[in-house]
């Protein structure tokens, strides 16, 4: 049997102004209607001989995670959250550490959540193939058959293929070209694009660990050894995964083993590392446009063109993207993708917000979007799910008023509980506690007026939570 194990960290910066640290690519519906991680879970479920996912991802994003998954139908799905982000080698290894200890000796097919595949068909040829060389001991990789030069990838050079298989010894794995470089590989026919994609036996991976990254695996199998149980989540010791070094499986593993495979992959793939990427693997119009959103044009040809919130006008432009959200606007050609990663980093030095949060940001009882601001007000559009609740808390150095615009909401505030219905109101002053509830069956909306002389996420004692969540103090 074939165990996916689903990696869903990384914050995809490249494809920010929409892909932020609190709601990465790999959580967002690029290309079709269900976000990068659920075509994944999709595509999996369609391997023959597949037991259930094993989904890795940071803590911060398991809500979400979790939604997702649900929205699918997918129950039987273990979700293991790292407390920090380390890469993909140490996750890989706490996977296979895992999945040792439920099963003999599982078959481990790694894929990360973000990438797009088109052709499933072809993807699925490729795993079968993956798996007779995979049994053998070896750790399978798998190579992007190249349709053009490309310089954002890192490149795998193969060598004499293994025996009555479709797959071949790796010579060598090489960083990403220059172009004049990568054209030289492409007509070759003897280099693939790295995928990042791999297959291997856990034992086969931890034992190549133990000889190249033996640092990894003792800190990993110390913060797996106290994994506890969290709602629907696995938690690891985080002390202990803090101290791990941080490695990708290529440089911790497959550069060095001299059991490395790889198998050929003409499946349409793309990791969306960039918006030029994500236009590539979109269907244009006639004049070379991919639109989304309400956008209207003249004289535009060849450019990605998204709007969010609002009406977005782009005239005379070609090779262009222009994103819309509604606090933060992108306008980039084409040739500069890759540097907007430079801006984002340029952000976070200026604890710019945009870099963290949309204006929408979601919590497990639902999400809230900033609607206007200033020193001393901040005014919200919150929607709880049915059945939901917020914790029981409190501010220091806030009071809110709410008014509900749709659905009934549940209301504790200090001893006395109360129901609110469309166009009611209460208010909730400073140093009461309270708590906001949807007993209903539809979201529940209202609008929140917070008041006071510090208005930060951070001013929130929380006395009791359903969700688990750590109680938090004010931190000014």
């Amino acid at each position: 049997m074939i165990t996916p194990v689903v990696l869903c960290g990384g914050s995809g910066t490249r494809l920010w102004p929409l892909s932020r640290n609190s709601y990465p690519k790999q959580l967002l519906p690029l290309v079709t209607s269900n976000s990068l991680l659920q075509d994944t879970l999709i595509r999996a479920k369609m391997i023959s001989k597949v037991t259930a996912p094993l989904v890795i991802c940071h803590e911060d994003h398991r809500f979400l995670v979790a939604e997702q998954l649900q929205q699918m139908g997918v129950s039987d799905a273990k979700i293991m959250l790292e407390p920090v982000g380390k890469n993909t080698a140490p996750a890989a290894a706490l996977a296979a550490l895992y999945l040792s200890r439920q099963n003999e000796d599982p078959l481990m097919l790694v894929l990360p959540a973000d990438h797009v595949i088109q052709d499933n068909e072809k993807f699925q040829e490729a795993v079968k193939a993956a798996t007779v060389i995979a049994e053998r001991g070896c750790l399978v990789t798998f190579g992007v058959i190249p349709t053009k030069p490309e310089t954002g990838y890192g490149y795998i050079k193969k060598a004499d293929n293994i025996a009555e298989t479709n797959g071949y010894r790796v010579e060598k794995f090489v960083e990403k070209p220059d172009f004049a470089t990568a054209e030289q590989y492409v007509n070759s026919k003897e280099y693939f694009w790295n995928s990042g994609i791999f297959m291997f036996r856990a034992s086969s991976f931890l034992a190549e660990l133990k000889l190249h990254a033996p640092a990894i695996l003792a800190a990993c199998e110390k913060a797996i050894s106290g994994v506890v149980t969290d709602l629907d989540f696995m938690r690891i010791r985080e002390a202990e995964f803090s101290s791990c070094p941080s490695d990708s499986i290529d440089y911790a593993v497959m550069e060095k083993t001299e059991n490395a495979a790889v198998v050929p992959l003409a499946a349409d793939w793309s990791d969306v590392g960039s918006w030029s990427a994500l236009y590539d693997v979109q269907a244009a119009d006639k004049d070379g446009n991919v639109v989304h959103g309400d956008v209207f044009t003249e004289q535009v040809t060849n450019s990605y063109l998204r709007a969010e919130s609002r009406m977005l006008a782009v005239v005379g432009v070609s090779d262009h993207i222009v994103v819309e959200t509604p606090d933060a606007v992108l306008v980039t050609h084409k040739d500069n993708c890759q540097d907007v990663k430079a801006i984002v980093a340029s952000l976070k030095a200026r604890q710019r917000p945009e870099t963290n949060l949309h204006r929408r940001v979601y919590r497990p009882w639902g999400h809230y979007e900033t609607v206007d601001k200033s020193t001393c007000f901040l005014v919200k559009r919150i929607t709880v799910k049915p059945g939901a609740r917020l914790s029981l808390q409190m501010h220091h150095f806030r009071s809110e008023h709410w008014v509900v615009v749709s659905g009934n909401a549940t209301v504790t505030r200090d001893e006395e509980t109360f129901l609110l219905s469309e166009n009611q109101s209460t208010y909730i002053p400073v140093g009461v506690k309270h708590r906001l509830e949807n007993a209903g069956t539809k979201d529940l909306e209202l609008i929140e007026v917070q008041s006071g002389t510090y208005l930060g996420e951070d001013d929130i004692v929380r006395f009791e939570d359903v969700y688990g969540r750590a109680d938090t103090t004010v931190a000014v």
